[in-house]
């Protein structure tokens, strides 16, 4: 019998001024009906690339070699035009994909992206396209569904927006879905319920699926067969229970090993506190309704919230998706306003200050954001976008000084200073989030909000972005507020942990402490979830 999707000799290449760069060679494998593949490897092994080679998504600096075939349910996708593929692509094979924000229409409301979705592939009218919305969003348990139709992206958790993209992939039935970091931005109580979802799907309607993860605990629960990518080859494939009982790759072993290690070195008792926030509110104004009944309510994001930290101390900021965490740390940052209470850097009051009397204070207080596509201009060199801070804030006293700035910042985070002139697109996930953490201390800051740094990148690479932030923070006295969802990162980088439900605080204590004694409920739900695999 036939398999529905067929990949033959799969090679994709790069074109670049200084030549070509191969992405993925010699790539063979097959996806059948009811049955989940999964992809592993390292960021920038050519799981992506893969992915964005069947749906005919690569840029246009991509060639694919004479040889590569690619064949689903019996026709072959490189003989499709362009208009035929558009058929084919969210309606017969859908794809989640890694990054929600990136991929997620700006200025559309939520509900209107999801209905388009609908309406391009099955005749319907808005209204039940709307209401079909309105149920997908409660599949994939969103808070407040009917609120969620109304917003836009940027309102959105990271989480929030990724089961949007979930929405969206499932919402025609299709019978090949490729799923490319699926629960990435998910907390570890929703990562299960989702998967289940796809699982259930995909037996009702007897869906092949493509799992490209970075956690293996997932694919070993939810995969019937693996392959392993190393540099763009397949390095090992088979049975998901044989190669996880006896791994032949010595590079398989090795991600197999690959979990978050170590402790945070101990903190002065003496170090001052040097980031506070008192009492602190934080509302988001909600409209919905049409142009003539309009309607606004108050949603209350951050609720009293008080929390200290200290001149070299990585404090973790904990909880499920859309608990308040982002918005707490941007809250501190000023890069949101506040509606009550109290911030504080280093004894200055921060919540009275305009944009331009924040100004001088930015060079000091930076971020790195969850999503570094999102965050990385597209059409700025990795010179530009790091050097763009010391222009901005008159760093350096000419080109060529804030050059060496540059290249010194791309060495702390270990990338070559000779990709001065490549773009984003042109790196690898952890590349990418290396180039937003050099965009950050080139400046050199003292503190640094860093807002789901690892929730994009295998386990492999996470390892070397946590030694790279503990490095970082030896070498120029850093502080950190480290927010994420994975507690086995927090527990090997954080000093102290405070855990927020629904903007308030319910528990907090040193990592060690809060992590093997949990006394809130909701606490041990999360640790129960994380550690159970």
């Amino acid at each position: 019998m036939a398999h529905l999707l067929e990949v033959e000799a799969l090679s994709v290449s790069f074109a670049h001024d200084d030549g070509a760069v191969a992405a993925v060679r010699d790539a063979s494998f097959y996806v059948s009906r009811g049955e989940t593949l999964a992809i592993v490897g390292e960021s920038g092994s050519g799981k992506s690339v893969t992915s964005r080679a069947i749906m005919r998504l690569l840029a246009a600096n991509a060639k694919l070699s004479k040889e590569s075939a690619i064949r689903f349910d019996g026709h072959d996708l490189g003989k499709l035009s362009d208009r035929q593929m558009r058929t084919v692509r969210g309606g017969r094979i859908a794809m989640i994909f890694q990054e929600p924000m990136s991929s997620l229409n700006p200025l559309y409301r939520i509900g209107d992206q999801i209905v388009e979705a609908i309406v391009t592939h099955r005749p319907m009218k808005k209204q039940a396209a709307l209401a079909e919305a309105l149920e997908l969003l409660k599949q994939v348990r969103i808070p407040e569904p009917e609120m969620r139709l109304q917003q836009y992206p940027h309102q959105l958790s990271g989480g929030q927006r990724q089961r949007v993209m979930i929405a969206m992939a499932i919402a025609n039935g299709p019978d090949l879905l490729i799923a490319d970091e699926p629960t990435t931005a998910l907390d570890v109580t929703v990562q299960a319920e989702i998967l289940a979802l796809l699982s259930q799907l995909q037996k009702s309607r007897n869906m092949g699926m493509i799992l490209i993860t970075h956690d293996l605990g997932i694919v070993e629960r939810h995969s019937d067969r693996v392959c392993v990518m190393r540099r763009g080859e397949i390095v090992e494939r088979g049975a998901t229970k044989d190669v996880f009982a006896a791994p032949r790759h010595a590079y398989t072993r090795k991600l197999l090993a690959s979990e978050p290690r170590g402790v945070p070195e101990p903190l002065t008792e003496a170090a001052p506190v040097v980031m506070q926030a008192r009492n602190l509110d934080v509302f988001f104004e909600i409209r919905s309704g049409g142009l003539f009944s309009s309607k606004s309510h108050s949603l209350r994001a951050v609720n009293d919230l008080t929390l200290d930290v200290r001149r070299g101390e990585t404090l973790g900021i904990v909880g499920e998706s859309g608990s308040g965490k982002s918005t707490l740390g941007k809250a501190m940052l000023r890069l949101l306003n506040a509606r009550g209470g109290e911030i504080l850097w280093q004894g200055e009051h921060l919540e009275g200050k305009d944009r331009a009397a924040m100004r001088p204070l930015r060079p000091k207080l930076q971020v790195v954001f969850q999503d570094p596509f999102a965050s990385l201009n597209p059409r700025m060199s990795v010179r530009d976008l790091v050097e763009e801070g010391l222009i901005v804030n008159g760093m350096g006293r000419d080109r060529r000084e804030r050059e060496t700035m540059v290249r010194e910042a791309l060495a702390a985070v270990d990338l070559d200073p000779n990709c001065l002139n490549r773009f984003p697109h042109e790196f690898s996930g952890g590349q990418r989030q290396r180039i937003a953490i050099a965009r950050a201390v080139v400046l050199r800051p003292e503190f640094v909000l860093l807002d789901e740094p690892t929730s994009a990148l295998d386990l492999s690479v996470q390892a070397q972005i946590i030694e790279l932030l503990r490095d970082l923070q030896r070498r120029y006295g850093l502080t950190y507020l480290f927010i994420s969802h994975d507690l086995k990162v927090v527990k090997a980088l954080c000093h102290n942990v405070v855990v927020i439900q629904n903007g308030e605080v319910r528990e907090r204590g040193p990592t060690e402490a809060v992590l093997s004694r949990p006394e809130h409920p909701y606490t041990q739900r999360l640790i129960e979830a994380a550690f159970r695999a």
